[in-house]
Order: structure tokens, then C-alpha cells, then sequence
């Protein structure tokens, strides 16, 4: 819908069809910049039902000069249309005042401390986390049966997030019909078209149903009270989103009960490898390979051989192959991560995946020449849980890290760097013997008891599961300046 532009006194009323107009906005500001119209001469309004021409109740804007163009980029549009969604009333203006910078300023967005900009990030770091909110706790409550059958969720957002969000939803649940009720909007699927519509209450949301305590009696069975950190559980799931989550009900009492729980779960947790285990490794552990193995490998390379043949714990059996690791024998650094990816496991080399191509990206523009490090993992094997076709990721337990210490203990002997970097929890834990907190440790620098020092960082992966664009290039600013520490520890 084009933006409806008035001339009043001294100011031009702009009134867009809905508070998450973008495209109305966009046309309108597009417009008013080439009109040369100052931010403060602008009045931005939502309209209400008005039906009436309001070109022809005011003064249109003229014509800009023949040729006069705006130009801004590609980021910034789809930045805006982001940070449109969020209730604060100003945004159209300070869109518009940011919009008319860019005209002067085109690489406004990379000065990070400008006032402007900070809140821009700011603005869209609020909208993506609303939205993602939206996304993990709408719960919907059946109504009706066969063709009358429909679903009914009431969700609470902060910003004006329902039109954006709602082909999400459309795509997740295509063959549900279904509608979302929230105080600023709604959005209505009837299996083949997509409705918006106006605001609601809560009064108009159904009442719980059955599968309500089917959700709670999974929400049950998932917890872990050995895992629980409730400050991090308060950070993904805030308080003021309990009031509309049926399992909301339990948690209080999980909390107050999770020490004990934990203490039973230990007290019921077997002392010794489960029976099968041991049948497995009388199969096929060798006396031969045994043998080979007792024996310290002199070079890189027969350390090598040996690891294709280790059976030292059970994640040999479904990995492809072991990957080694791999770079000079006489490297200054050896980076260790955490485990072999799906691509590592087929190719037999370490970081040649996602995360390898971050970590190589990150090391280039560290001027880093990975050629002169040695990357290695603290485990050997793909340790995942298949998925259809696809082979996901699984942690590897203490159990295997303990395991899948002497080799990395033997890699490290035969290399001798004077320097080793922890990517990730796991690594650090192989390292060091012992579980440390990485997030508090990230960018310091352990010494061994034999001597070797440890920088701490995150493993790479991390910055490919951030969802929020502006949060990842955050981090992986941090990940190179960790690289830069690393290259001046080393004297590189």
C-alpha cells in the first residue's frame, strides 16, 4: 500500500496502513529524501479506517530534479524492514533520519560506535529475539474434531512482529489450520491462504485442553536436574513468557526438587560400561593391535597408523574412519577441537567442513598461515545420531575424551609446540584433564604442570549456530581477535 503523504503548516503527515508497514514506508521516505524534506518537517501516523484520498485533501510532493537518485543499500533495506517491526513510535522518523545520513554517509552502518547505529542494532537485535521468542513458545490448543478441526494459540510479543512472522508458521505447520491471536495482531491459516487481521484479548483464546498435559508430561521427561543452570533457562525462556506456557506450572517446583533429583539420578547411574560394550571390544580388539598399540610411535606417522586401528572406546564402530591430525611435525601451535564433522569423517582429515571454512576464514584475515599449525580434535571418531539421511552431531562424554587422551597426549609429545589452543569445552577438558568453564576462561592463557601452554577459546561451530546476523559478526570479531593473541603468543 503506498504511504498517503498531507501538507500541514509546516509539516508533512505521513500515514502508513499499518504499524509494520515497510513498504509504505520505503515508499514514502524514498519520496521525501528526494524532495529534500528534513527529518523534523515529517509527522508519521498509522492510519485508522479513513478511506478518503489523502492526496487529494493536501499538497503532493513535485517531481524530484530529472536524473536525482537514492541510492542505499542492499543491508540497510533489509535491515529496516527488521527494525520497522519494533514498538518503539519513533522508528519511522529515525529510519527516515538514518536513511537521509546514508544519502551523505554510505558506509554509515560500518562505524559502530555512531549513536545512530548503535541503536539500530540495537533495535534489530530486539525485533530477531522477539521473533525467535514467538517462534519457541507459541502453543496451540485443538478445537473441534475431523473437518471442523482448528488450532488457537495466544502469544504476548513486545514488538510488532505477527505480519513478519507469520510465513514461518505457514511453512511449519502447512497442513494444520490454525490461527495466532496476539494484542497487536492475528494471523489466520485456513490450509490454502494466509489472513491477517486485527488485534484480539486473551479472553478470546480457548481454554487448555487434553494435549496440554501431554505437553507437560514431555516437558517432564526431558528435564535434566544435573544440567540445570536457571539463569541461563531464565535467559532463553523469560519469566514473562511463563504466564502463556502450560509447562510453566512445573518449573518452580523442578527447581526447588533439582538437587535432590540429581542426587537420585547419580545414585541410579551404572559404576561400569554397559555388558554389550565389553562383548564388542572381545571381538574386535586384537591381541596384535593391543600389542601395536602399547608401543609409543616414534613419528607422526605411525601414530597415525595406530589410531586407524583404535578400538579404545565404542565410537569406532558406526565413524567411517579416525581422522588424525594434520600439519608439520614441528609445528609452534597445535589447534585442537573437539570431534570430527560428517565432511571430516568421509574425507579423513580435520576442519575441512563448515566450521574448518570459518576457522580458515577467520585465520586469513588474522594473516595466520594455517600451512604452519597443526589442527588436530581431542576425539578421533564422528560420534553422531543418524537422522534420515543425515548424520547430526552428538557430544562426545567424558568417557570417550578420557578415552581419546593418549593420542592427542602422543601427538603433542612428538610435536613439541609451544603453544596448544583449546577450541571449545571438549578440548579444553582434553587438554587440561579436567572440565573448565570456557566462557570465563575464553581468551586466557593455562600452563600445564608439564609445561605446555593452553590459550581457551570458543570452537568455530559456535559462530554458525548464532541466528541473529549483527550477534554472529559480533562474535567472530571476537574469534579473530583470539587469533591475533594466538599468532602474537606464539611470536608468529
Amino acid at each position: 500500500m503506498i504511504a498517503a503523504v498531507l501538507r500541514k503548516s509546516a509539516l508533512r503527515i505521513v500515514r502508513l496502513s499499518s504499524e509494520a508497514d515497510f513498504q509504505g514506508w520505503r515508499d514514502a521516505a524514498r519520496r521525501l529524501a528526494l524532495n529534500d524534506v528534513a527529518p523534523g518537517e515529517i509527522l508519521w501516523t498509522i492510519s485508522g479506517n479513513e478511506t478518503d484520498d489523502l492526496f487529494a485533501a493536501g499538497e503532493s510532493l513535485r517531481e524530484p530534479p530529472k536524473g536525482k537518485e537514492l541510492k542505499v543499500s542492499r543491508e540497510f533495506v533489509e535491515r529496516a524492514a527488521v527494525v520497522i517491526c519494533h514498538s518503539d513510535p519513533d522508528r519511522f522518523g529515525f529510519l527516515y533520519r538514518l536513511l537521509c545520513r546514508l544519502g551523505r554517509e554510505p558506509h554509515l552502518l560500518k562505524i559502530h560506535a555512531d549513536a545512530d547505529v548503535r541503536r539500530f542494532e540495537q533495535m534489530e537485535r530486539a525485533v530477531r529475539r522477539d521473533i525467535h521468542k514467538m517462534r519457541a513458545f507459541v502453543r496451540f490448543t485443538r478445537m473441534g474434531d475431523g473437518d471442523g478441526e482448528r488450532f488457537i494459540a495466544w502469544f504476548e510479543p513486545q514488538h510488532f512482529i505477527v505480519e513478519r512472522n507469520a510465513p514461518f508458521f505457514v511453512r511449519r505447520f502447512t497442513g494444520m489450520r490454525w490461527t495466532i491471536l496476539t494484542p497487536h495482531a492475528s494471523a489466520d491459516w485456513d490450509g490454502e491462504r494466509l489472513a491477517l487481521g486485527p488485534g484480539a484479548r486473551r479472553s478470546d483464546a480457548p481454554a487448555e485442553d487434553a494435549t496440554v498435559e501431554l505437553w507437560r508430561t514431555y516437558f517432564r521427561s526431558i528435564f535434566n536436574p544435573a544440567r540445570l543452570k536457571v539463569k541461563a533457562m531464565q535467559a532463553e525462556m523469560p519469566k514473562k513468557y511463563w504466564r502463556n506456557l502450560p509447562e510453566a506450572s512445573l518449573i518452580p517446583e523442578m527447581i526447588r526438587n533439582a538437587d535432590k533429583a540429581a542426587e537420585e539420578m547419580i545414585a541410579k547411574a551404572p559404576t561400569k560400561s554397559a555388558p554389550h560394550h565389553a562383548a564388542v571390544r572381545a571381538r574386535h580388539w586384537s591381541g596384535e593391535a593391543e600389542a601395536e598399540q602399547s608401543q609409543e610411535a616414534g613419528t607422526l606417522a605411525e601414530l597415525r597408523r595406530q589410531v586407524d586401528q583404535c578400538r579404545r572406546c565404542p565410537l569406532w564402530r558406526d565413524a567411517t574412519q579416525a581422522v588424525f591430525g594434520e600439519g608439520p611435525e614441528n609445528a609452534t601451535v597445535v589447534f585442537v577441537g573437539e570431534q570430527p564433522g560428517d565432511q571430516e569423517d568421509l574425507a579423513g582429515k580435520p576442519f575441512v567442513g563448515p566450521a574448518g571454512k570459518m576457522f580458515d576464514a577467520v585465520l586469513d584475515d588474522a594473516d595466520f598461515d594455517r600451512r604452519k599449525t597443526y589442527v588436530t580434535n581431542a576425539v578421533k571418531h564422528f560420534k553422531f545420531e543418524p537422522r534420515g539421511r543425515k548424520r547430526i552431531h552428538s557430544k562426545p562424554n567424558a568417557g570417550e575424551i578420557q578415552a581419546c587422551r593418549w593420542w592427542l597426549g602422543n601427538e603433542l609429545k612428538l610435536i613439541r609446540p609451544e603453544l596448544a589452543v583449546a577450541l571449545g569445552a571438549t578440548a579444553a577438558q582434553s587438554l587440561l584433564g579436567k572440565a573448565v568453564p570456557v566462557t570465563k576462561l575464553r581468551g586466557t592463557t593455562v600452563e600445564r604442570e608439564d609445561g605446555l601452554r593452553v590459550f581457551i577459546t570458543v570452537h568455530p561451530s559456535y559462530l554458525l549456530r548464532i541466528p541473529d546476523e549483527a550477534a554472529r559478526q559480533a562474535e567472530r570479531g571476537r574469534f579473530l581477535d583470539d587469533m591475533k593473541k594466538v599468532k602474537k603468543l606464539a611470536g608468529m
